[in-house]
């Protein structure tokens, strides 16, 4: 089961800043960076096994990406060439703090979450080329900020150091497929571009929020809660898989027509489906011609009818498949995808960012009926056999009415 902590934990990485001791136009979280590397991860790891025929092990990838994630966490805002000093001289001994940090919250996961996570840090020989695409993926990602920032004030002391040692770290992965054709910066490079631009579309943009959050950072959010409702239910690998990714690329659409609120898209009638369907009109000319071929149903598939339970069979993809139907094609070759799963922790993440700004002090009535409205709907919510009622209680605000009254 997942816990406070954990969701805690995630939504603290909202509030930590990156480069801060740097000219910055505009601010940079944790959180957006977890959520582009994990982006830059997925591509990089379908080029290499696509065309360089390497065998990925993605949930292993997708745990380990989750697993670096809570270090940073953990660690807050220790200046990368500082974390990466102390992780070559004393890395046993910061990876069994993380681990006792953590112990709690991943006790109640379901699989072998725990145990993967104790691997994943202390044994070199684990998801070796997962983690080298992880790195990669993170180095990337960390140019893309840097570049903003190196732009703005290239007269800073030490900055062209710091230029260096990005652009080193990314050469010793220039063996990747993935990491060559992003340094063409054309298409592959393109798309990249567009996902991070998600980072500046802000959630709730009708309201002040604390913390802020993106919608490049929710998408991660999502993506996360999902994969741990996955290990609960005991998911197959492609279920598991599929729903990661769904959750990830739920709202990347949103980078052509921004983050409509729902009260703006259910005022209308008839005005969510028009926009829906110019999503799919806009994703499908400026977007699906970004990504390399071999990869492009699969992303429309995590993507289209994103809420909608749905499996491939025969070779057609099926659509609001019932919840007993979920269980008997709990298989790979069904390639399932737990979109009803997915709107629930879309909710639950909603639900959690207007809680916690009004726990911050920053109290309006779109968030109070937004709480409201979610509650009324989802909390007592079971989707994928999943009681979602007790993690939305968890941010219930006191006294357990989240009415504007």
């Amino acid at each position: 089961m997942i816990t406070k902590g954990l969701l805690d934990k995630i939504y603290g990485a909202a509030s930590i800043q990156r480069w801060n001791d740097h000219v910055r136009p505009v601010e940079f979280t944790e959180l957006d960076k977890q959520a582009h590397k994990m982006i830059l991860a997925y591509l990089i790891g379908k080029l290499e096994e696509t065309e360089g025929h390497a065998t990925i092990d993605w949930l292993k990838l997708i745990e380990g990406g989750i697993f670096e994630f809570f270090p940073r966490v953990i660690l807050t805002d220790i200046k990368a060439p500082v974390f990466h000093k102390l992780m070559r001289r004393k890395g046993k001994e910061i990876n069994a703090l993380v681990l006792r940090v953590m112990d709690e919250d991943l006790t109640g996961l379901g699989g072998d979450f725990g145990h993967n996570f104790k691997r994943y840090l202390f044994d070199p020989g684990y998801a070796k080329l997962e983690k080298r695409i992880l790195k990669a993926a993170h180095y990337l990602a960390t140019n893309w900020e840097f570049q903003i920032i190196y732009n703005t004030a290239p007269f800073i002391y030490g900055i062209d150091k710091t230029k260096e040692e990005i652009e080193n770290q990314i050469e010793d992965h220039y063996d990747l497929i993935g990491v060559q054709k992003l340094a063409l910066r054309k298409k592959s490079f393109g798309f990249m571009d567009l996902c991070a631009q998600l980072r500046f579309q802000q959630r709730w943009a009708h309201s002040p929020r604390v913390p802020k959050t993106s919608v490049l950072g929710h998408m991660l959010i999502v993506a996360m809660m999902t994969y741990f409702c996955s290990m609960e239910m005991g998911a197959c690998g492609k279920r598991a898989f599929n729903n990661f990714f769904s959750g990830l690329f739920h709202d990347l659409p949103e980078v052509l027509t921004r983050d409509i609120v729902s009260p703006v898209k259910t005022s209308v009638e008839g005005l969510e489906e028009i926009i829906k369907d110019y999503e799919k009109m806009q994703f499908e000319e400026r977007i699906l011609p970004l990504l390399p071929p071999s990869i492009q149903d699969e992303v429309v598939y995590f993507i289209q009818d994103e809420f909608s339970n749905r499996i491939i069979e025969n070779g057609q993809v099926k659509k609001e498949i019932p919840g007993e139907r979920m269980k008997e094609c709990n298989r790979d070759d069904f390639s399932p995808v737990d979109g009803e799963v997915i709107r629930a922790c879309d909710k639950l993440a909603a639900f959690i960012e207007a809680s916690l700004s009004i726990r911050h002090g920053i109290r309006s009535q779109q968030l109070m009926e937004g709480m409201e409205t979610i509650y009324r709907e989802y909390g007592d919510k079971r989707a994928g056999g999943i009681d979602f009622g007790p993690l939305f209680n968890y941010y219930r605000l006191p006294g357990g009415d989240d009415s504007a009254s």
